[in-house]
């Protein structure tokens, strides 16, 4: 292991295990091993043949069908050969009726019912054994037992994740139908969201053939069509989470739904619990609350959320990780702290952070990356259950780091009616400070284990990587561009990008040093017939070989018009390019290793060598990306139409009141009981589930009263966000510590403990903003007196910042603070600074972080408790603030000054005794 000079980065000191075999040194995990992984943990099928291009093609339908929409909008049309072109024009429930159907057919094909591990399913394995011994395997009992059996298995099980099911099937159907319901049948719909879903048709109406077997049946001529619809829509959709998200989400979303049904049952005597009494709700109300309605239910809120932009960002982040963005990023983080003390770890942390931008999922993130992290920090000295840990932290933090975060930010975008450049704004000093944090610990873990830096043949100079892959950053800042300086909205800024990435890949890859000349050519004269078209027929040239034309526009407008246009022509020069040479060698183009495989099995199924040729390779990259984007989007879609029934069971109920009421009483009337129920329901309820299913359940229930207390709202949905993600790497579920432990072939117990003391401050810093937004760039509002609650609050500008009598106390002393906190935390966690710290030093390390970070959780609890005892206190907050801010402070320097000089006199010991 060769490592840099020990003053610059750190020596491997006696965890350099020379005796380890050169398998355990090189036991990275391959692409199809992560891959693996992943599946095994989301538990997906591994799918060949007719039911593989089944999913893909699904999936690449589902991708069209979302950028239509951030294309065109509901309204657009559908090119179609030799008939008319088929105009369509879309209301938002069919559009995201359709989003969830496409979800729930993906989801019946990739995820099976059971696979024989269950509880149910075990329970039901025992039935035929036991009849065999009483009865005897011969017995007409034992063998009707033992065919219901193989027929049960038949229907139900997949225990291999390799097959689809006739139960599957039926599922898939129903989804369809319930699309093409809404699709065809919108005026019925519309008819019965006011009248009321008994007003519809009955089934044997809708299909005569039926009438002679149903029409008697009492339930079929009770309820209506689209009664029997709904209900059996929001089974599947509990059948989708029970599959994707586990079988606990979906006992909860079916308890809210029992509860709207029978929660009159409650009696309104009974103390606190009756404040949970609702009115009688029937079950047409109740299904066409949760079904037939864009407010609230399954289609809500959160799926229009999901259709207007979680979905356009998951698919503009599979094409840049399909690009091979994710791997170059990675690469860039070893290049810049590669060599440096600790080094794999703290590359670990900034290339999550990088991959984080684009998947924003905490397993995915935590596999793909740690797939090639993991392993090093494992060779330079760290445990396997620390570098499992640093990976999990460090990729759970993915989710709450701008531009892109994770699904979560979008709905704090329409929940809170701010746009997402504010949420950015709002995002990015807590999110600094956390990655902050996590590597100032694995600093203190390198300094206190002597761990150096990777060998030199690991890594490349930054200079060298940025020149063969810079453009990757380009798709990332017009993102940024986009949001905060054009301020355009969220799906027209993600859309513009992603069609920005596609003409920038199908440039690079068209690029090389015989073809640059052809690709500058052919784009010039793209773009000049396209702008003499405008010029001379005040339309692009598509339109003008059809026939048409009209007057020119001026050469300023065209110019315009043509910029507006110009990733297309750059899309369609590399295109042209690559027709005329096909078989060049991009040399700045790395496309994912996935892209490659796929262009090599078509190519070998069809006995043609495909995967050489660029052009197959360009079209393969976007139908890859189409179909990954549409897979990794499919448990997302899920988990927010699932989590959309719960607040669309507490609004149709009439809870929402009644609940805030009862968790103020509960609270007290103290903010840090608040906070500390809000803070511990996330975690609980967070584990093993999405953050974003989390995020929903909790601020329908609990952002209210946190904004009661005199939270500002963005704060107030954060720290719910903050929360929820921290559930990721929290034992014992611990699902992303979980996913690091299986490529760190580490303990999953351990793992999660130190996944979550390294990312402690994440517990923290929630605390610290929300009792002082000055952190997060909230400032109250002058005429705040005079606003509802919810709008008392807004983000700070550039005069607020000149404002020094303001941004210096309210911004920048707390924010110098948390970032002193976090290396005070440190020190406390690892229990090294400059040197070993002893145990009174870490409680004075402790002390003192608590301080620097949130110093009014200590004053408000004082004075909380002295409100219980009947005192009251009228003191400056502000001032109360800076001192202990100020005394925090103080108390950090007297210890790292006492480390620092404890380090001193070691290391001039270990000289004289050298010498």
């Amino acid at each position: 292991m060769n490592t840099n000079d020990p003053s610059d980065s750190g020596s491997d000191g006696p965890n350099d295990d020379q005796d380890r075999t050169t398998d355990e040194l090189t036991e990275e995990v391959s692409h199809e091993e992560a891959e693996e992984l992943i599946d095994e943990i989301e538990r997906r099928r591994s799918l060949q043949g007719v039911a593989a291009v089944a999913v893909a093609a699904i999936g690449i339908l589902f991708s069209v069908f979302q950028l239509f929409l951030a294309a065109r909008g509901f309204s657009f049309t559908i090119w179609l050969p030799i008939v008319d072109n088929w105009g369509v024009s879309l209301q938002l429930l069919q559009a995201n009726a359709v989003h969830v159907s496409f979800a729930l057919v993906l989801t019946f094909l990739l995820f099976p019912a059971s696979m024989g591990d269950g509880i149910v399913t075990r329970n039901l394995g025992r039935i035929v054994p036991a009849a065999s011994r009483r009865l005897g395997d011969q017995n007409l009992v034992t063998r009707l037992l033992a065919r219901a059996r193989a027929t049960f298995r038949w229907a139900f099980l997949d225990p291999n994740r390799e097959r689809v099911t006739p139960f599957d099937l039926l599922c898939m159907v129903a989804s369809i139908l319930s699309a093409i319901y809404f699709l065809t049948e919108f005026s019925e719909i519309q008819n019965m969201r006011v009248f009321g879903l008994t007003f519809g048709r009955p089934v044997t109406e809708v299909y005569p053939f039926l009438q002679p077997v149903l029409g008697g049946v009492p339930f079929v001529s009770e309820y209506s069509y689209a009664m029997a619809l709904g209900g059996i829509g929001v089974l599947l959709v509990l059948e989708a989470t029970r599959r994707t998200l586990g079988l606990p989400l979906m006992i909860i979303v079916a308890t809210f739904i029992v509860y709207a049904r029978w929660g009159y049952l409650i009696s309104g005597e009974t103390p606190f619990i009756g404040l949970l009494a609702v009115n009688e709700l029937t079950w047409p109300s109740i299904v066409q609350n949760l079904w037939y309605n864009t407010e609230n239910g399954v289609f809500g809120i959160p799926v229009t959320v999901s259709v207007s932009f979680i979905y356009i960002f998951i698919l503009f982040g599979a094409f840049l990780e399909m690009s091979g963005a994710g791997q170059w990023f990675i690469d860039l983080a070893y290049a810049a702290t590669g060599d440096r003390k600790g080094g794999p770890a703290k590359a670990s942390i900034l290339a999550s952070g990088f991959m984080g931008t684009i998947s924003g999922s905490s397993i995915a993130n935590t596999v793909t990356t740690g797939a090639f992290t993991i392993p090093l920090m494992k060779r330079s000295g760290y445990s396997p259950e620390f570098s499992g840990a640093v990976e999990s932290s460090a990729s759970s933090g993915g989710q709450i780091l701008p531009p892109v975060m994770g699904a979560a930010a979008f709905l704090m975008v329409q929940y809170t009616a701010t746009p997402f450049a504010d949420i950015i704004i709002l995002a990015t000093i807590p999110a600094i400070v956390f990655f902050f944090g996590v590597w100032v610990m694995v600093h203190l873990k390198a300094v206190e284990e002597g761990i150096g830096g990777v060998a030199d043949i690991d890594t490349v100079s930054l200079g060298t990587h940025f020149k063969h892959g810079w453009f990757y950053l380009v798709p990332i800042g017009l993102l940024l561009y986009y949001l905060i300086i054009e301020r355009l909205s969220v799906s027209r800024s993600a859309w513009f990008t992603l069609v920005a990435l596609v003409a920038l890949i199908s440039l690079v890859s068209a690029y090389s040093e015989e073809t640059r000349g052809r690709l500058l050519g052919i784009f010039v004269a793209i773009v000049g017939v396209e702008l003499a078209s405008y010029v001379f027929a005040g339309i692009p040239v598509t339109a003008l070989v059809t026939g048409a034309g009209g007057a020119g526009v001026p050469i300023g407008e065209a110019i315009d018009r043509v910029i507006s246009r110009i990733g297309w022509y750059a899309m369609l020069a590399g295109v042209l390019t690559l027709v005329s040479r096909p078989d060049i060698d991009a040399p700045l183009l790395d496309l994912n290793l996935t892209v490659q495989t796929a262009a090599d099995s078509i190519g070998d199924r069809t006995s043609r060598n495909l995967g050489d040729c660029q052009l197959f390779r360009l079209g393969t990259f976007v139908v890859k990306s189409m179909d990954e984007g549409a897979r990794t989007a499919v448990p997302v879609v899920i988990a927010v139409a699932a989590a959309g029934i719960i607040p669309g069971v507490i609004s149709v109920s009439g809870l929402g009141p009644n609940l805030t009421s009862l968790l103020l009483a509960l609270s007290g009337g103290s903010i840090v009981i608040m906070l500390l129920v809000t803070a511990v329901a996330s975690i609980i309820l967070g584990m093993g589930m999405p953050t974003t299913v989390t995020y929903i359940i909790l601020i329908s229930m609990l952002a209210t009263p946190l904004v009661e207390f005199g939270i500002p709202l963005l704060a107030a949905h954060l720290f719910i966000l903050y929360f929820g993600v921290i559930a990721d790497i929290t034992p014992p579920v611990a699902v992303a510590a979980y996913a690091a432990s299986g490529v760190a072939k580490s303990d999953p117990f351990e793992t999660g403990v130190k996944a979550f003391s390294l990312s402690l401050n994440k517990a923290i810093v929630p605390f610290a903003f929300v009792l002082a937004p000055g952190i997060v760039l909230l400032r109250e509002k002058a005429n705040a007196d005079e606003l509802p609650i919810r709008e008392q609050y807004r983000v700070v500008g550039f005069s607020d910042l000149a404002e020094l009598s303001y941004s210096v106390p309210e911004i920048v002393v707390p924010v110098i603070g948390v970032f002193l906190g976090v290396i005070a935390l440190g020190a406390t966690v690892i229990g090294t600074l400059y040197t070993s710290v002893n145990r009174a030093e870490r409680t004075g390390f402790a002390l003192s972080s608590l301080l620097l970070m949130a110093p009014q959780l200590l004053s408000a609890s004082v004075f909380d408790l002295l409100g219980f005892a009947g005192v009251t206190v009228s003191v400056d907050a502000l001032l109360i603030d800076l001192t202990l801010r100020g005394i925090g402070f103080v108390l950090f320097v007297v210890l790292v000054a006492k480390n620092h000089r404890e380090a001193t006199n070691v290391h001039e010991t270990r000289q004289a005794t050298v010498g």
